[in-house]
């Protein structure tokens, strides 16, 4: 009797970690397994897990079952462990082959923003002290100066003529504050030094930088860069833009990157216009393009869950205008793996770009990075405490961006 009670305290408690070991599982992958997949058409859908997971659409297992969806359908699937256990769902689309001309050149960015950026704001010495009327009105760094008293600003000199000219009389400043218009009402102070009336802003109608081209797509006709926004400001406010192109340009010199402090590659603008500027967002810069470079053979795109940790090769110009492949290895990040961003870990393990730039610079961002032959995703950022490593974003996610810029431009020209 006591060896039949044994047992079944035995069974019972085997079955009882079993339970719990497998409602832990369950619980795991349910937060950890993406909830979007896309799909090439006459491809299977594969699911990156330690543990088999099966989509099951309407009693069929999508994994041995491709080439019998329309391109653009979307449906909705069942995951599930070892083909039984029920996790989750997820949202399937079916697209065509993404084919693509990968880029890793230079170009340049000159943008003019819509209104006037806010980037500093100081006191003005006036004959009774020291007076600050703009930060005492409330405007704050990284405002957005739309209009004044109805007349809009499209330049630093517009603001300047409007203010000088005022009489020290009270004005409405038309403020655009994350997303958000605000009106301020307040007077400006005449400077000593001038004899002219100042509000005591600093500010920027302008910007011009140098990036990395990631690759043009034949179908949206968008090219693109970067792999991040173009941002004012410590908090990373995207710049908004009025009209901007990207130019063709070429590197001229490296500051090597060290420990604690960024490098960055040097280049100059060669002004052959390549397109204007459509988007600025948080996966890069995007444009028409209408330019003259040469585009050869194209790539596939890799999709997400096709994407291994490990060796991979990186695009990039650091001399000229004529891009190079150079060894890195990549990691998915997998808490970041469903994000629009900063989806992967790169680390560069080329002798010869360690030795000539120190790893990742400025101006790199935008670097195509591929793996087995396949386009995966770009360089965005360095990390300032390893300049051997930094962020990348998936390619897919740079495409979908494109392919709703083309969508736009469809829309507003109809």
């Amino acid at each position: 009797m006591k060896i039949l009670n044994r047992i079944i305290k035995t069974v019972f408690f085997g079955f009882l970690i079993a339970s719990i070991t497998l409602f832990s599982g369950v619980i795991y992958l349910n937060r950890n397994v993406e909830e979007n997949y896309k799909v090439k058409n006459g491809e299977t859908l594969e699911i990156e897990s330690k543990i088999p997971i099966t989509a099951v659409y309407k009693g069929q297992n999508l994994t041995r079952v491709s080439g019998v969806y329309a391109p653009g359908q979307e449906f909705e699937v069942d995951l599930k462990a070892f083909g039984l256990i029920p996790i989750s769902s997820a949202k399937v689309e079916i697209v065509n082959d993404l084919q693509i001309a990968v880029l890793g050149t230079p170009f340049g960015m000159k943008i003019y923003t819509d209104g006037i950026l806010v980037s500093d704001i100081s006191a003005v010495n006036t004959a009774n002290g020291s007076k600050n009327p703009a930060k005492e009105a409330g405007l704050k760094i990284g405002d957005y100066i739309l209009s004044v008293d109805g007349k809009k600003v499209y330049t630093n000199e517009d603001l300047g003529y409007i203010v000088e000219n005022s009489g020290g009389k009270k004005m409405q400043f038309e403020i655009m504050r994350n997303n958000t218009k605000v009106y301020l009402h307040f007077c400006g102070v005449k400077e000593s030094n001038s004899n002219q009336y100042k509000i005591g802003v600093w500010a920027k109608d302008s910007t011009a930088g140098i990036g990395t081209l990631t690759f043009y797509s034949p179908t949206e006709n968008i090219i693109c860069g970067l792999g991040h926004g173009i941002c004012e400001g410590d908090k990373g406010q995207l710049i908004k833009i009025n009209s901007g192109e990207i130019v063709s340009a070429q590197i001229i010199a490296i500051n090597k990157g060290k420990y604690g402090t960024p490098g960055q590659l040097k280049g100059r603008f060669k002004y052959e216009t390549l397109g204007d500027i459509k988007l600025n967002c948080h996966q890069g810069v995007y444009s028409n393009f209408s330019g003259n470079l040469k585009f050869t053979d194209l790539t596939e795109i890799a999709l997400k869950q096709q994407i291994k940790n490990g060796e991979a090769e990186i695009l990039c110009t650091i001399d000229g205008e004529t891009p190079q492949s150079y060894s890195c290895k990549i990691e998915i990040q997998k808490s970041n793996f469903n994000n629009a961003t900063q989806n992967m870990i790169v680390t560069v393990t080329d002798k010869k770009l360690l030795e000539k730039t120190g790893g990742i610079v400025q101006g790199m961002s935008g670097s195509p990075i591929l793996q087995n032959g396949k386009l995966i995703g770009a360089v965005t950022h360095v990390l300032i405490d390893d300049p051997t490593r930094g962020y990348a974003i998936f390619a897919e996610n740079m495409l979908e961006t494109a392919q709703g810029v083309s969508e736009q431009q469809l829309k507003d020209a109809s």
